[in-house]
């Protein structure tokens, strides 16, 4: 009985995507358009994928800030608006029904994509105020304002350096 060799293309469905920051930059302008990069390690497991922030000894600014669950969701908001954006689902309701979710909430994740980039910088870096929760980013309870410096009074950040 002869055996033959393994397959030396790697199967696709055990492949880890890797997204790499590096500390220079995690916010910059493309083609007139802001870039924020989200550091999570997306594993794909069976038929899902699994975001996976990054662990606390290896964020520098880790004071106790982390918060493992807005990083995640932040993670899925712009994962989602880029599928949108691309043309892969045209709607969010097409988007929630492909993924089995309440479109509610997938509308509510998704207006996590406008908030300021230095606030999202902050939520990613662990710089977060302490008061600020995954309930008030997805405006649950009040919608939060399309205006940049708005939202810095209203959730308590600095205004921006100039």
């Amino acid at each position: 009985m002869t055996r033959s060799p393994p397959d030396p293309t790697p199967n696709s469905r055990r492949r880890a995507i890797r997204i790499e920051v590096g500390n220079d930059a995690r916010s910059y302008v493309s083609a007139g358009q802001r870039v924020t990069l989200v550091p999570l390690t997306i594993k794909r497991r069976h038929n899902r994928k699994l975001l996976i922030p990054p662990t606390p000894e290896s964020a520098a600014a880790a004071a106790g800030g982390l918060d493992a669950p807005m990083i995640k969701t932040l993670g899925k908001a712009f994962y989602w608006k880029r599928l949108i954006d691309e043309g892969v689902y045209p709607t969010t309701a097409d988007l929630a029904r492909a993924l089995k979710l309440e479109p509610g909430w997938a509308a509510e994740v998704l207006r996590m994509t406008l908030l300021a980039p230095d606030i999202v910088e902050a939520i990613l870096d662990g710089r977060q105020p302490r008061h600020l929760n995954l309930q008030t980013l997805r405006g649950r309870h009040d919608l939060l304002p399309r205006d940049w410096a708005e939202q810095r009074r209203l959730l308590g950040f600095p205004p921006p350096a100039q």
